[in-house]
């Protein structure tokens, strides 16, 4: 637990204050919640749902662009976005029109449709990999990845950052231990094997570990984000990356971006904003506008190595795929979203909004001299309990403090505000506008003034 606010009594008043306030406002969702348990495993359609502060979720009755409606009439302004799976905003009229012309002509197939060549075509031109393939979500990609890396080398291990965060993918729930051996990361749920059977963990921002996880001739593959988004913001030192892409091509090692959050980073995310030459690459949620969707995209020489391994007679049950994967409704979200949505003029007016964002929190920060900082990635931003920005995973983790990131995020619940749950991060839309940055700026200031002022 952090100790940057060391009054723990003021922080439970302030926080059961803040839960009588959301129970009182928050009736019709609480009842809600009282309903679906009857039918659901904590009430929730998913247990992580439970983790939101105030005792049980809101429930949302209506959602459009950076705002939405609770079943009490509350109005919030979202810096969630569905953690990124709406970073479009919340049903965008083109993917809309799109979805609802594709639905009246079928929905899934089992076949392709021409626009899965057309949405191929623009993620090449956005990310410069030639070969492309489509999932149900980021999760599927990396272990269809994964799988295809493992098949190729012949190798059986993968190599991933300490803390990272990559889906549900078994091999990744990794963390490294401080005898430098990898080890099943903290309540990992019903781990199918050992985890250094499967996986090396090393510290982000640490090419010499890098190198000596490759050197044991183990490795096949490399899988990471360019900048870790799901323990806080980590961001590159400066030559990490190309550092990295060197390190890999010299061990003959399938490097693998995920940039399933670091897209926030632009049209292209970090991966065309730094040049990077990755082998493959992984996208998620926010290509299909909130339509369930992934995709991996190879290099000409890794698609023609993985085609070439393939047996046509069993192609179906080699472990890689899905009968929804590659939809037809899914193909109109991603056109459509990619191409009318998320351009690069979205791009701009986001992160400059999140540039605010960031200004503005530092100047609180700095006004009330606390040991916090503030990090960012293109739209995406983020604050933790340390003095400076961190540089590992193992370092952002130990600047957790549960007890104080619930209190902030219930108190931006009651001034209608939504944050994502499982961070202090914000994230902006297209739709986002200036006074809502200014919305979540002033609860920060009225938070941080209860919790620190005289």
């Amino acid at each position: 637990m952090s100790s940057t606010y060391p009054h723990r009594e003021r922080l439970a008043e302030l926080f059961q204050r803040e839960q009588r306030r959301f129970q009182e406002t928050h009736q019709a969702s609480s009842l809600a919640h009282s309903s679906g348990r009857d039918s659901m495993l904590a009430g929730v359609p998913m247990i992580w749902m439970a983790k939101w502060p105030g005792g049980f979720p809101v429930y949302v009755k209506s959602a459009s662009g950076a705002r939405f409606i609770d079943l009490d009439d509350n109005e919030y302004t979202d810096f969630c976005l569905g953690d990124t799976g709406s970073m479009s905003g919340h049903s965008p009229r083109p993917t809309v029109l799109a979805i609802s012309e594709q639905a009246e002509k079928g929905i899934t197939l089992m076949l392709p449709t021409e626009q899965a060549a057309k949405n191929a075509r623009e993620l090449e031109r956005r990310f410069g990999l030639p070969k492309w393939q489509f999932t149900l979500s980021a999760t599927d990609a990396n272990r269809h990845l994964i799988r295809f890396a493992r098949h190729v080398t012949g190798k059986r291990k993968i190599a991933v950052h300490d803390y990272c965060y990559h889906g549900t993918v078994d091999e990744t729930f990794a963390n490294l231990a401080p005898d430098g051996s990898t080890t099943s990361r903290k309540n990992n749920i019903g781990a199918p094997v050992p985890l250094d059977h499967t996986t090396v963990s090393i510290p982000f921002n640490d090419l010499a570990a890098a190198e000596a996880a490759f050197a044991s001739g183990e490795v096949a593959a490399m899988l990471m984000e360019p900048a870790l988004t799901n323990i806080g913001i980590v961001l590159p030192d400066g030559g990490y990356l190309e550092g990295m892409q060197e390190l890999c091509r010299k061990y003959d090692i399938i490097w693998i971006l995920d940039e399933t959050h670091t897209l926030s980073a632009g049209p292209g995310g970090m991966t065309a904003q730094l040049g990077l030459k990755p082998d493959a690459l992984v996208l998620g949620k926010t290509i299909g506008g909130g339509i369930a969707v992934g995709a991996y995209g190879m290099t000409e020489t890794l698609a023609e190595t993985i085609a070439a391994s393939m047996e046509l007679e069993s192609i179906d049950v080699g472990g890689v795929g899905g009968t929804l994967a590659g939809n037809a409704l899914s193909m109109a979200a991603v056109g459509a979203t990619l191409t009318e949505v998320l351009t690069p003029e979205a791009f701009e007016h986001m992160e400059s909004l999140a540039i605010m964002w960031q200004q503005g929190i530092q100047e609180i920060i700095d006004e009330f001299g606390l040991p916090w900082q503030v990090s960012r990635v293109g739209c995406r931003g983020e604050y933790s309990f340390r003095p400076s920005a961190p540089k590992t995973g193992a370092e952002a983790a130990t600047a957790e403090d549960f007890e104080l990131q619930q209190f902030l995020q219930l108190h931006a619940l009651n001034r209608g505000i939504l944050m994502t749950p499982f961070h202090n991060m914000t994230l902006m839309s297209p739709e986002t506008k200036p006074e809502d940055v200014q919305r979540h700026l002033s609860h920060f200031r009225e938070a941080v003034s209860e919790l620190f002022g005289n």
